[in-house]
C-alpha cells in the first residue's frame, strides 16, 4: 500500500493506483518459487527466535498456561461459559491453551515452539494477502514483519500467543474475505465470517479487520459502494462493537481496568494517542532500546505540550489526504496504521496501562501494515531503477533483513527466564518498578526473602500507590521474621486498598505469628466473607481459632482445608496438633505421618509426631522421630533434649544422657536439659 506519487501509466503493478474492478487482474496461481519463499520465511524466522526455543515462563504465562482446575472437560466448558474463569476473556485462545496442555503438559519450550510457529504461518498468511492484492514486494513485507525486533515480545512471551494467533485468524479472514469479494460465493463469505469471530475470539484487538477491508477497497478502487462493500461488512462491524464492548466489560470487572490509575480525562486520552502514534512509527522505524515494559508518561506534568502529539498526527494525516489524488497508498497506510492500533491508544481502558501507556505487542498487527507499505513503497520505488540499481536494491533489502533478524535474536535472549527479563527491563527501564517487584518475587520464592525486602523497598519507593508492592514488600519481611515491620507495612497497604482480601489474609497470617490470634481472626474471617473457598484463610483462622481456645471450631475448619487441598504438609501437621490437644492421639499421629509423607524435612511434624508417639508409650518409635528432627535441625537444643527423654524412656540411659549433653552444649542455659541429666545420671 505505498507508492513514490509517480506520474506514469497506472496499471495493476502500481500500488498508488490500482486498477478499477472492470480491469482488475486475476491474481496469479502460486508458483513454485512462492512455495519457497514460504520456506524461506519460516526458516528465518526460527533462526532468529532461536534463544527463545529453550525460553522459561515469565510473568503471567502461568495465569495462561491452563490451570489444573480447568484441565478437564468441564474446564473448557468454563473457559467459554465463565467470564473470569481465565485471566481474559478470550475463550478461543484459551481453548489452545487448554488442547496444548493436553498435548505437552507445562514444558515451557513447546509452547515457546508453538508461538513460534503461530508467527511463522501469520507472516505467510501476510504475503499471501499481499500476493491476492497484487501489492508490490509482498515478500520484503511479509520478511520485514517476521523478521522485525518489536515482534519479539509477541513471539517470545507465551502469554502474547493471543497475538500469534489472532493474527493467524485475522489474515486468513481476510483472504478467504478478499475471494469473496471477487466472486460473490456466499461460502466464501460465511468463512470469511467465522474466522473473523475466531479472531476476536482470540483477540479483540482484530475488531479492526472490517475498518481496515473498507480502507483497502477505497485505495484499489477509489470509491467504496454502499451496496457491494459496505453492506456485506454491517454484520462485522456489529459483532466488533460486541466484542469491544465484552471486552471493556471483563478488563473493568475482572481484570483491575479501573479507579484511579485509569481516570484520565478525555483530552488526555486524546495526548496518549497522539503520542503513542509517534512512540509506534519510531521504534518500527528505529528499534532500539526495545523495553518489556515503557516507561509511563505522566500526562497531568506535561501541560498543553502534550497536545502536540496528536496535533501533528492530524497534520500528518491532512497532508496524505491532500495528496491522495496523485497516490492514495499513503493515506491508505496512515489510516490502516492508526485505526489497527485504536483499540491500544487509550481510549480504552486496558489493564498494563497501569505499567505503561505503550508496549511492542500492542502494535503488533500494525507494524504487519506499515512493513507491507514500506515494503510496497521501496519495491515501486527500485522498479524505476536499472538493472544495476535493482541489483543494489536486493542486496541493500537483504542486508537489513539480516539486521533485523539478528537484532530479534539478541532481543529474545531477554526472554530465556523472568529473573532475565527483568534485569534487561531495569537496563532499558530504570525506574521501573513493577520490575523490581517482580525480581522481589523470583527471590522470595527462592527462600530469600532478606534478599527479596530490598527489591520490594525499591518498588514502593518508586510506586508509592502500589498497594501490591507494599503487600509483597510484607510478605517478605513476614517471611524474614520482621513481624512488627511486616505488620506496619501490611496497614499501609490497607490503606490504599481497604479491600484486597489478600492483604487481609497476609496481614492476619502475620498477626497470627505475632501472637494476636483474635484481631488476627478479625481480619481472616473477612477473606472468608468475600472468598468463601479460600484454603489458606480457613487454615489460618483455625490456627487463630487455636491459639484463642476454641479447638472443636479450629479442627473443622482444617478438615474443610484439607479436604479441598489435601497436599499441604504443614497444613496436615497443624491439624494433628489440633487433634492431639483434644486428646485425638492416634489421629493425630495420623496427621503427622500424611504430612511427613508429603515433606519428610519438615520438623515441626516430626518433633510433634515424637510427642504425639511418647503420650502413647512407643518410646522407641517416638526417638526415631526426634533422631531425624535432630539431623533436620542440628542447632536445637530442645530437640535433643526430647530425643533424651524418648530414649530415657525405652531404657537407653546412656544415650539419653549423651542426648542431654549434647542440648547443654548447644545451650548451656537449658534448665530442663540440666534436670534430666542429673535424673538419669542419679539413675545409673
Amino acid at each position: 500500500m505505498g507508492g513514490t506519487g509517480m506520474k506514469r501509466p497506472q496499471d495493476a503493478r502500481d500500488p498508488a493506483s490500482p486498477p478499477r474492478p472492470a480491469t482488475a487482474r486475476v491474481p496469479q496461481a502460486w508458483r513454485p518459487v512462492d512455495w519457497l519463499a514460504l520456506c524461506a520465511v519460516a526458516a528465518a524466522v526460527f533462526i532468529a527466535y532461536h534463544p527463545a526455543w529453550g525460553a522459561g515462563f515469565v510473568w503471567d504465562d502461568n495465569g495462561h498456561v491452563t490451570r489444573p482446575d480447568l484441565r478437564s472437560l468441564h474446564g473448557l466448558w468454563r473457559i467459554w461459559f465463565e467470564p473470569g474463569a481465565t485471566q481474559q476473556y478470550y475463550p478461543l485462545l484459551h481453548s489452545a491453551f487448554w488442547a496444548e496442555h493436553r498435548l505437552w503438559g507445562d514444558s515451557p519450550e513447546d509452547y515457546h515452539l508453538a508461538n513460534i510457529a503461530l508467527h511463522v504461518l501469520a507472516s505467510m498468511l501476510l504475503y499471501a494477502v499481499l500476493r491476492r492484492l497484487s501489492v508490490p514486494g509482498a515478500l520484503l513485507g511479509a520478511l520485514a514483519f517476521a523478521l522485525h525486533p518489536v515482534c519479539v515480545e509477541s513471539v517470545a512471551w507465551i502469554s502474547e500467543q493471543k497475538n500469534t494467533l489472532s493474527a493467524v485468524f485475522y489474515f486468513a479472514s481476510a483472504l478467504v474475505y478478499l475471494r469473496f469479494e471477487a466472486r460473490r460465493h456466499g461460502a466464501a463469505y460465511a468463512l470469511a465470517t467465522v474466522l473473523f469471530i475466531m479472531a476476536m475470539a482470540t483477540k479483540s484487538v482484530t475488531a479492526t479487520l472490517p475498518a481496515a477491508l473498507l480502507v483497502v477497497t477505497w485505495w484499489r478502487r477509489r470509491r467504496i459502494s454502499a451496496k457491494n462493500d459496505l453492506l456485506p461488512l454491517v454484520p462485522w462491524f456489529a459483532l466488533a462493537a460486541a466484542a469491544g464492548a465484552v471486552t471493556a466489560w471483563v478488563e473493568g470487572k475482572y481484570i483491575g481496568a479501573a479507579g484511579a490509575s485509569f481516570s484520565l480525562g478525555f483530552p488526555d486520552r486524546v495526548a496518549v494517542a497522539g503520542r503513542a502514534l509517534w512512540f509506534y512509527l519510531g521504534k518500527d522505524f528505529w528499534p532500539v532500546d526495545l523495553s518489556f515494559i515503557y516507561p509511563h508518561w505522566d500526562m497531568a506534568s506535561e501541560g498543553s505540550s502534550k497536545f502536540l502529539y496528536p496535533a501533528a498526527f492530524a497534520l500528518f494525516l491532512g497532508v496524505l489526504f491532500a495528496v491522495r489524488s496523485r497516490a492514495r497508498g499513503p493515506l491508505a497506510t496512515g489510516l490502516l496504521f492508526a485505526g489497527t492500533l485504536f483499540p491500544a491508544l487509550g481510549f480504552i481502558n486496558v489493564y498494563p496501562f497501569i505499567y505503561s501507556y505503550v508496549a511492542d505487542h500492542f502494535q503488533y498487527l500494525a507494524l504487519a501494515i506499515l512493513s507491507s507499505a514500506v515494503a510496497a513503497t521501496l519495491a515501486t520505488a527500485a522498479h524505476c531503477l536499472p538493472r544495476q540499481g535493482r541489483m543494489v536494491y536486493g542486496i541493500l533489502a537483504a542486508a537489513v533483513l539480516a539486521v533485523m533478524g539478528s537484532a530479534t535474536f539478541a532481543q529474545s535472549e531477554a526472554y530465556a527466564s523472568a529473573q532475565k527479563l527483568w534485569t534487561t527491563t531495569l537496563e532499558t527501564n530504570p525506574a521501573c518498578w513493577m520490575a523490581y517487584q517482580n525480581l522481589g518475587g523470583i527471590l522470595l520464592g527462592e527462600g530469600k526473602a532478606a534478599a527479596a525486602i530490598a527489591d520490594f523497598q525499591k518498588a514502593a519507593e518508586l510506586q508509592p500507590a502500589s498497594h501490591e508492592a507494599l503487600n509483597e514488600l510484607g510478605v517478605a519481611q513476614m517471611q524474614a521474621g520482621q513481624l512488627d515491620a511486616a505488620e506496619a507495612t501490611l496497614r499501609r497497604a490497607l490503606l490504599l486498598a481497604p479491600n484486597s482480601t489478600e492483604t487481609h489474609l497476609n496481614l492476619g497470617v502475620v498477626l497470627l505469628q505475632a501472637g494476636k490470634a483474635d484481631e488476627a481472626a478479625m481480619h481472616l474471617k473477612g477473606v472468608l466473607e468475600v472468598d468463601p473457598s479460600n484454603t489458606k484463610a480457613m487454615k489460618n483462622l483455625a490456627g487463630a481459632l487455636f491459639q484463642e481456645g476454641h479447638p472443636q471450631d479450629a479442627e473443622g475448619l482444617y478438615a474443610k482445608a484439607l479436604q479441598a487441598d489435601p497436599d499441604d504438609a504443614q497444613a496436615h501437621s497443624d491439624y494433628g496438633a489440633v487433634l492431639a490437644t483434644d486428646g485425638k492421639f492416634g489421629d493425630a499421629i495420623d496427621e503427622y505421618e500424611h504430612a511427613l509423607a508429603l515433606d519428610p524435612r519438615l520438623v515441626v511434624a516430626l518433633r510433634n509426631l515424637g510427642a504425639a508417639l511418647l503420650r502413647g508409650r512407643r518410646f522407641d518409635e517416638a526417638a526415631d522421630a526426634f533422631r531425624k528432627a535432630t539431623v533436620l535441625q542440628p542447632d536445637s537444643a530442645p530437640l535433643f533434649n526430647d530425643l533424651g527423654i524418648a530414649l530415657a524412656n525405652a531404657g537407653h540411659v546412656d544415650e539419653a544422657e549423651r542426648q542431654f549433653r549434647k542440648a547443654l552444649e548447644i545451650d548451656p542455659s537449658y534448665a530442663q536439659a540440666r534436670r534430666n541429666l542429673s535424673a538419669v545420671a542419679g539413675h545409673r
